[in-house]
């Protein structure tokens, strides 16, 4: 189980939302590029990043904040003599050109949320253009996918939806139960792992890890085909350690 640490991105800076609202935003750095330094020296080895911006806007709106955590990223990696960490990116992604962009600038894949619903001929084109680097996202109140930065709910079905963008060949689904996200009431293990059992896809988790008991939870359905968990809040505020935490799911998957 590969904890994920999030890097939401507002006007430039770090920020945590709750429950998606841009009104309630709490800024954790002004420095993007610092901030997923200090998320790697937690022990990261992947990281998620979203253009909140971008996700209202429909089109990127932080990419100088995402070049400079490429930047940081791409200099840890030769300075510790590691292989390519990776970083996925997701919010305003709305055509090939910012997907091939993107990618060319050092990013390991893109996540298409509100595209995927609104245009699933664009999700099929952008995982036949770059095979093995397209993720979906899918963020969902009471198993109803939203759309636009959540403030609009679909009337689509996550599983119905999952198993239809599976066949367009993404690399996997970041799944976010929005009423949980921002809360730190724990993870909605029940609908992760009724989604994850629907599709042969990995799905990461998103939404509601609090304290290690939740990354615990999350290791014992891991065999379900639920591969990481995304946190944000959780390890902004200190009710969960990363460094601590991805040791601990670790040990229980070696002893799965």
């Amino acid at each position: 189980m590969l904890l994920i640490p999030a890097i939401d991105l507002k006007d430039g800076h770090c920020v945590r939302l709750k429950q998606g609202d841009m009104n309630q935003a709490t800024v954790f750095s002004e420095d993007p590029g610092e901030m997923a330094l200090h998320w790697l020296q937690q022990g990261a080895r992947r990281l998620h990043l979203v253009d909140l911006n971008g996700a209202f806007a429909g089109k990127p709106k932080n990419e100088a904040a995402v070049k400079s955590i490429i930047k940081m990223v791409q200099w840890y990696a030769e300075e510790n003599d590691l292989d390519e960490i990776p970083i996925q990116l997701g919010g305003g992604i709305r055509d090939l050109d910012t997907i091939d962009r993107y990618l060319n600038n050092g990013l390991s894949y893109i996540i298409i949320g509100t595209a995927a619903v609104k245009s699933p001929g664009f999700l099929h084109d952008a995982c036949s253009a770059f095979p093995g680097q397209i993720i979906v996202g899918l963020d969902a109140k009471d198993g109803k996918v939203a759309t636009d930065g959540w403030s609009k709910l679909s009337g689509h079905e996550v599983i119905d939806l999952a198993k239809k963008f599976e066949g367009y060949g993404v690399e996997s689904i970041v799944y976010t139960d929005i009423g949980r996200d921002g809360m730190m009431g724990g993870v909605n293990i029940e609908a992760t792992v009724k989604l994850a059992q629907a599709v042969s896809i990995p799905i990461i988790a998103s939404g509601g890890v609090h304290v290690l008991a939740d990354v615990e939870a999350l290791c014992a359905v891991q065999d379900e085909g639920i591969e990481a968990v995304i946190c944000g809040r959780s390890i902004y505020e200190g009710t969960l350690d990363l460094l601590t935490a991805q040791e601990r799911a670790d040990q229980l998957s070696e002893t799965e």
